[in-house]
């Protein structure tokens, strides 16, 4: 099968597991508090994963299992809190729309950290794609859209997380597979959220005292093994045969399957939905745009490296 094609079926799966995640960590946090379904997805996500990384470990450099570890922590671990967290403060909508930001910053960030080259027409998509997102942002979920500045601000931290990690493992992981990427940043990720949920939360009384619980667990396991586990895979496979921002806009499509979901519910729907959503879809085939020139990459990274080098190795 053409690559492309192949990298935009793997776009269209992930929008559709992703746009229901948040539906997901709703009803999750209908049962734990968010530190606990934070913890609780990582570390489900940790244990389906964890045959994976126990084969792929020995197979890894020292110095790229440092890399895995700043993957895991920044890309998964500290998302996975501050979405709960959020949620607990914005609808769900919000914080969808909200994860649309994550192209710009992979941009950015690609370029300023990693040297990553970029085009103008890839830098015309991300603002095409911006404005279509800001635009929904505006006209989605009619009255019920609420936008709270303390909790969106832990969205948009989340997403310049999941920037600096597209361009991570873009930059520094693209020769190992996608599989052991994803196990080996969980097996990370996980023990520290295991620490973190049987040392710091009540989830063991919660689970053996209120048997409604487990109900929570089965949202949020399907949040871990569909929207996490798979999702990663497929997405850490994804940043190797495509560019970083293009993976990356794949959070521009993610709020349009949000807004099925609430569409579906009877909530508010106009013309303009239609105009921005063209807008985003626009931004995201001119962000995949193969670039002609190059822009000349900072030397920062490679003062980076080289102090890095000397402390590990």
């Amino acid at each position: 099968m053409n690559q492309k094609i192949f990298s935009w079926l793997i776009i269209v799966g992930l929008v559709l597991t992703w746009g229901s995640s948040f539906i997901l960590i709703k009803r999750g946090l209908e049962y734990f508090s968010a530190l606990e379904v934070g913890a609780l997805r990582v570390v489900i996500t940790f244990i389906c994963l964890l045959p994976f990384a126990l084969m792929a470990l020995p197979k890894i450099k020292k110095t790229d299992l440092m890399w895995l570890g700043i993957s895991g922590v920044v890309g998964s671990l500290i998302p996975a809190f501050l979405f709960a967290l959020a949620q607990t403060g914005i609808d769900s909508a919000t914080a969808g729309l909200l994860n649309s930001l994550t192209p710009l910053f992979t941009l950015i960030i690609g370029y300023l950290l990693f040297g990553l080259a970029t085009g103008a027409k890839n830098i015309l998509g991300v603002l095409v794609g911006l404005a279509g997102a800001i635009g929904l942002m505006t006209v989605s979920g009619g009255n019920s859209f609420s936008f709270n500045f303390k909790y969106s601000f832990l969205v948009i931290i989340a997403t310049i997380c999941y920037a600096i990690n597209v361009n991570l493992i873009k930059a520094k992981l693209k020769h190992i597979s996608s599989l052991h990427i994803t196990s080996l940043t969980f097996l990370i990720a996980g023990s520290i959220a295991g620490v973190i949920l049987f040392g710091f939360t009540p989830i063991i009384d919660d689970l053996s005292t209120h048997p409604e619980a487990w109900k929570g667990v089965f949202f949020v396991a399907i949040l871990a093994v569909v929207g996490t586990a798979a999702a990663m895979i497929a997405f850490n496979y994804l940043i190797k045969i495509s560019s970083p921002i293009f993976a990356s806009s794949v959070t521009y499509l993610i709020p349009l399957v949000a807004m099925v979901w609430g569409f579906s519910d009877g909530e508010y729907f106009s013309l303009w939905h239609l105009v921005w959503t063209l807008m985003i879809i626009g931004g995201v085939i001119l962000v995949n745009t193969k670039r002609r020139r190059k822009t000349k990459p900072p030397k920062a990274l490679p003062l980076v490296d080289n102090i890095l080098k000397r402390n590990v190795l």
